[in-house]
């Protein structure tokens, strides 16, 4: 019996980041069993509420979508492509649609959509990557179960996520998948010192990656850092662009005087220089307030890199303390600090490798792909 065709509705390329990454390598996975068509957006943010400079992906070797035909077709805020994006699943004869949650802003797009195709059969099966968004406000509540209503499953990546949902919706069918790896950027064209050189970093060497937002406590890293070099000379990379105003971060380096030891790149970094940075580092840091999960450590246990974070939301889920990486409290520098000289001191790094071998392979494509087979089996799709 053939294989059902599966749509996949969120951003694909030439859209950039961590949600694009994450919908054409579950396509990707999805297209080795099944025929997939992948629902793009023609608009996804509104440039008015995008806070950074472009939302395309300007990489030299941008993720593509393999064996899956993807159809750009839906306008966030043009309702038109919303029935029109329907009729494209049921055109595909698709038994099954995959949306992928991330704010309640697509929450009238995602809820036109889907009750649509429901009416037609199809099932429908939301992948939150954040059942509630990292900074709300008072509309959130009410989109958040306006468009998540529409679904007839969730796939959820974290256990504090689940734990959202379920005080939402605690009779529909749901399942728990780590958040995958993003493995692609890993090419094995660069080494340690060899990045070291290019970024010009030495000693020992702390990564702050991805979009700077409030949420995600830079500040508190900052604090930290320069509690740390009381007895480490550690250096700090920030390498992502910032969707917030850049001039209190520079006044904080300034204040704490550790202007010397902070490299800010205010930039979005494309898929070729992502290894750079990673082989660059010594031990990933993030000091996030909250959160549900982050591929940011997935991304360093692909390059073999130790992970500190901050015991909100399932980040801690994603490590293993004193093997993969180190937990620590929330908004505390102090504990932040006494964390990362722990680190540097007792050369944690290197008592590490050994775990961090194949650390990775906890967080397949493969796993995600059967949590997707298991509920789509408890809808009646066999």
């Amino acid at each position: 019996m053939a294989a059902w065709p599966v749509a996949v509705l969120g951003p694909f390329h030439p859209y950039r980041g961590g949600i694009a990454h994450h919908t054409t390598l579950l396509a990707n996975t999805l297209a080795q069993r099944h025929p997939v068509v992948g629902l793009n957006f023609t608009r996804l943010y509104p440039g008015v509420f995008f806070p950074g400079r472009t939302q395309y992906d300007e990489s030299g070797a941008p993720l593509q979508a393999a064996g899956v035909r993807v159809v750009r077709v839906v306008d966030s805020i043009g309702p038109h492509t919303w029935w029109r994006c329907a009729g494209e699943v049921r055109r595909a004869a698709c038994r099954l649609l995959i949306v992928q949650w991330w704010h309640p802003f697509f929450a009238p797009a995602y809820r036109v959509v889907a009750t649509r195709v429901r009416r037609a059969g199809v099932r429908v099966l939301f992948l939150c990557h954040n059942v509630l968004p990292h900074e709300s406000s008072r509309l959130d509540g009410a989109l958040i179960r306006f468009g998540l209503s529409a679904a007839d499953a969730f796939l959820l990546q974290s256990d504090s996520d689940r734990d959202a949902l379920e005080r939402i919706f605690p009779a529909r069918p749901h399942a728990v998948t780590p958040h995958p790896a993003y493995t692609f950027f890993a090419h094995g064209g660069v080494d340690r010192d060899a990045a070291r050189q290019r970024l010009q970093v030495q000693g020992p060497v702390v990564l702050f990656f991805g979009l700077v937002r409030a949420y995600k406590g830079l500040d508190v890293l900052l604090r930290a850092v320069a509690r740390a070099r009381q007895r480490v000379p550690l250096q700090l990379l920030v390498a992502g662009e910032f969707y917030e105003d850049r001039a209190p971060y520079e006044r904080l380096v300034d204040d704490l005087q550790i202007r010397a030891a902070v490299r800010l790149v205010d930039r979005y970094i494309p898929n070729e220089e992502v290894e750079l940075y990673f082989r660059a580092a010594d031990v990933v840091v993030l000091p996030y307030r909250s959160a549900t999960q982050s591929g940011i450590v997935q991304i360093a246990l692909s390059f073999e890199r130790p992970v500190v974070v901050t015991r909100v939301g399932g980040l801690p889920e994603a490590v293993r303390p004193g093997e993969t990486g180190e937990v620590v409290p929330p908004a505390d520098p102090e504990a932040l600090a006494a964390a990362l000289v722990r680190f540097f001191e007792s050369d944690a790094g290197r008592r590490m490798q050994p775990h961090l071998r194949g650390a990775v392979r906890d967080f397949s494509w493969e796993a995600m792909e059967e949590s997707v087979h298991r509920l789509a089996n408890q809808l009646g799709l066999p």
